[in-house]
């Protein structure tokens, strides 16, 4: 009887997925554009037709979410990003500037080692092979163990419909053997050009350690301020929907409600009037202790979960059609879960004195968790956006609008994107929504519009110049001394 050691095997699979990608690349580079954007509509149109059918196989699997909401993720992942993407120039000359005498060459990296969360299995997978395709670039996919099965059937989807486009075959690849040691070999192999990384903070770290360029995003903890300025019915309408969306698994979406004590009664009347509960002290103790695991990490069981499903699962008896189940909080800590992320339909409430102190707790709570993400601002005051503009510590300040489909993309200009980049002070190597242009080299062709003299020859005058006047001063002080002994002696 042969025994096959399954680890050693996904190690193979993995190089063979890396050559058999770098061989496909070695031909795509050297489509061109048109044909690029044949391939990249191909595939989009693909995943767009099977919205629904991996959206429901994404729940079923994962048990995260709502399906129909993935299926609005997916579709988000498919067409969206496509009309943002599909008149990009990424092969060739892609910019020229005939003023300043200089254009530039989109050049591809290779293979994109494309590392796939479990919240958002389908839609991921779909974004990132879209914007590899379409910056030249081949794809490994690395599916999570907890979502394999949704994650190889959408790349199967995906490279089917690649290769009857005409690209080469291995041009989309994907992990079936996922492991930790597969990941790794991913990460680190040779051939590997960049790791495009969505998922937990332990995973991203992995990602920058690993010598390989990386593009990672770690956790979000938005807080959401509404001012007294704000449309508070609309605010509340927005926040509701955007925690609600697919039971709250996108890292954009918000954690906490600040406002002021002005607010509160307001606030939290238009909350309960649109389907929020607020839980007393007991029933919040109750839920606390099922946000966080021993490690102070987020407990997987309650991530994408119904707020029925969170009360069964924690013996609390909320009011029926809850949507939100909301923590009145005064502390922020790594030890109290409200003040962290929540990937499920939990809010922290937060209630301050004034604007000054709005402004300083949302920055305790970005600092604790989040920091580089996202946040969002409900105002119509021109002066208070300026001052959250300059002193958030988020990469996205988003102003009335929701934070999952603002940071997306969705409901902003911002360019749609599944993977948020945060900034060096979020430990990712980008602030930017990430595009194909982040997975290009750029090489810039400068001509010559000074000659060297005119550069060297102006600080050699300069230089000249200063000399020649520190050499008259002293001169004359020579001379004054001269001057004074001359007369001490008469």
């Amino acid at each position: 009887m042969e025994l096959l050691d399954k680890d050693l095997l996904s190690l193979q699979e993995t190089r063979t997925l890396i050559s058999k990608a770098k061989k496909a690349h070695d031909i795509y580079k050297t489509f061109s554009q048109s044909k690029v954007d044949s391939i990249v509509k191909a595939v989009a149109e693909a995943a767009e037709k099977e919205a629904v059918r991996l959206a429901k196989m994404a729940h079923e699997e994962t048990g995260f979410g709502i399906w129909q909401d993935k299926v609005v993720k997916n579709t988000f992942a498919s067409r969206v990003v496509y009309e943002s993407i599909k008149d990009l120039k990424t092969v060739g000359i892609i910019k020229e500037n005939d003023a300043d005498k200089y254009f530039e060459v989109g050049v591809s990296l290779g293979v994109i080692a494309a590392l796939i969360p479990s919240t958002n299995p389908t839609s991921t997978t779909i974004y990132k092979t879209l914007i590899s395709l379409k910056s030249g670039n081949a794809v490994v996919i690395s599916a999570h163990p907890n979502a394999k099965g949704c994650i190889i059937e959408t790349t199967k989807v995906l490279s089917d419909a690649a290769t009857k486009a005409g690209a080469p075959e291995g041009l989309i690849g994907v992990t079936t053997m996922p492991s930790l040691g597969a990941t790794t070999e991913l990460m680190k192999h040779n051939d590997t050009a960049l790791i495009l990384a969505t998922g937990g903070e332990a995973m991203v770290k992995a990602a920058y350690s690993s010598g390989t360029p990386a593009i990672g995003v770690g956790p979000g903890n938005g807080p959401s301020f509404i001012d007294k300025s704000a449309d508070v019915k609309l605010a509340v309408k927005r926040i509701l929907a955007s925690k609600t969306f697919d039971n709250g698994v996108i890292c954009a979406s918000e954690q906490s409600i600040v406002v002021e004590s002005c607010m509160k009664e307001a606030v939290k009347e238009e909350l309960i009037k649109q389907g929020a509960y607020f839980l007393n002290e007991v029933e919040s103790k109750k839920l606390g202790k099922f946000i966080l695991r021993a490690n102070g990490t987020m407990n997987p069981q309650i991530v994408g979960k119904s707020v029925e499903s969170l009360a069964k699962m924690s013996g609390l008896n909320v009011k029926e059609g809850s949507r939100v189940l909301i923590s009145e909080e005064t502390t922020v800590g790594k030890n109290n879960p409200y003040s962290r992320e929540k990937l499920t339909p939990i809010l922290a409430f937060y209630t301050v004195d004034n604007l000054e102190s709005a402004i300083k707790l949302c920055i305790e709570i970005l600092m604790n968790e989040g920091k580089g993400h996202t946040s969002t601002l409900h105002t119509e005051d021109k002066e208070v956006i300026k001052a959250f503009a300059l002193r958030m510590p988020v990469a996205r300040l988003l102003i009335n609008t929701s934070g999952t489909f603002g940071g997306l993309g969705a409901t902003t200009n911002l360019i749609p994107a599944l993977t948020l980049g945060c900034g060096a002070i979020g430990g990712s190597s980008t602030s930017d929504n990430i595009g194909p242009l982040n997975l290009l080299n750029i090489k810039r062709v400068a001509f010559g519009v000074k000659e060297q003299e005119e550069i060297t020859g102006n600080i050699t005058s300069e230089v000249s110049s200063t000399e020649t006047s520190m050499s008259k001063d002293q001169l004359e002080l020579i001379i004054r001394k001269v001057v004074e002994q001359l007369s001490a002696l008469s």
